[in-house]
């Protein structure tokens, strides 16, 4: 029987603002989640949902630049096939280059939609199956003593995994390190992450010093501009690397295993512009031995419900970063979706990603209807 057609009717576009507690890293310190949120409707009496998280020191995008693009790449869809995720997609790239960010909240819906009408939960729809998947816990950058001090508290509520923020100062990093790795004992796992703020003599210091404390991986060490150097500082690292913003797409992926400049890759919807790349970038590493891990900016758990139905599907990821709702979100504006039993995530059989807005947030949001 022939698949009756569906259209996209019209996207509901929404500044999703979350209050948070401060957030420092390397780049500098947040305290609201400048997120957009969408609705694409169809024709079928059903809708997708997609949400991104705009960290303008990281990616380059706005929640300002997001919601302007949103705007032209809802005008681009109404009245197109949603089903068509490659061809949607295309649509956005020959449009505009660049902004994975506001792309990953479309490439979302989509998926969304799809897995709706097959009527099945997204992670089935994608070919996966349910397993463990526990996530670290991120100590943003302070004062030494403070760190250690939280990285005691995570363990106490039974944090296994921690992932320290560092990039600040190397000679402080060290310190923080040692202080932290004394508080929490042998027993929990630490990886770091420099968020590209070391210098390439930092970050031989600071790796060659921190490799005593029995450290996981170290997450982008220098700026993207050094990645010629990374072979080099990959010879010389007690530490295994980890790619993050070295990585957007899978090209990236490509030269960065082919100059042997990682040992594993970090991917996150908001580099590279959703699902359909993700899967890309998973695929390649995994035919080259390289391990990934899923990470995020600050979604709420609309967004991270869809990366744990990716992440059901993607066997090669085999690191899980994703505490961003943990990290002092002040309001929870998701209804369904994840949830956590301690650091270990789950969710329901619910058809799609299984999570939407609640719709007493959005009624103080910001909406505009292409």
């Amino acid at each position: 029987m022939k698949q009756q057609l569906i259209h996209i009717t019209k996207v509901d576009i929404y500044r999703f603002s979350i209050p948070m507690e401060p957030f420092t890293i390397s780049t500098g310190t947040m305290d609201h989640a400048q997120n957009v949120f969408i609705r694409v409707h169809t024709d079928a009496g059903f809708y997708g949902v997609g949400e991104c998280s705009a960290f303008p020191m990281i990616v380059g995008e706005t929640q300002d630049t997001c919601l302007i693009m949103a705007r032209e790449f809802a005008r681009l869809w109404v009245g197109k096939d949603p089903l068509d995720i490659e061809a949607r997609l295309q649509q956005l790239h020959s449009f505009t280059a660049g902004n994975s960010t506001i792309k990953s909240a479309f490439d979302m819906a989509l998926y969304d939609i799809s897995a709706k009408n097959a009527s099945l939960p997204l992670y089935r729809f994608l070919g996966g199956e349910k397993r463990v998947v526990e996530s670290d816990i991120t100590i943003g950058i302070a004062p030494p003593a403070a760190m250690a001090e939280k990285a005691g508290a995570f363990k106490l509520l039974g944090a296994n995994i921690l992932k320290v923020k560092l990039g600040k100062n190397a000679t402080e990093d060290v310190e923080r390190i040692k202080q932290i790795r004394r508080a929490v004992g042998p027993d929990l796992k630490i990886r770091v992450d420099a968020n590209q703020g070391w210098s390439y003599d930092d970050a031989i210091f600071a790796l060659k010093a921190i490799g005593e404390y029995d450290i996981e991986f170290c997450e982008q060490p220098m700026r993207s501009g050094y990645d010629d150097l990374l072979p080099h500082l990959m010879q010389h690292s007690p530490v295994k690397i980890m790619a993050d913003e070295s990585v957007y797409d899978h090209h990236d992926a490509r030269k960065q295993i082919n100059s042997g400049s990682c040992h594993y890759i970090n991917i996150k919807m908001a580099k590279s512009g959703g699902i359909f790349e993700a899967k890309q970038i998973h695929d390649l590493a995994a035919e080259r031995g390289i391990a990934c891990m899923m990470g995020g900016m600050l979604e709420s758990r609309i967004a991270l419900s869809a990366k744990l139905h990716f992440v059901y599907a993607s066997l090669n990821i085999k690191f899980y970063d994703m505490d961003t709702c943990m990290l002092g979100h002040l309001q929870d504006p998701c209804i369904g979706g994840v949830t956590y039993d301690g650091y270990k995530l789950n969710i329901s059989d619910d058809i799609g990603i299984g999570a939407d807005a609640d719709e007493a947030f959005l009624a103080n949001c910001e909406k505009i209807t292409i």
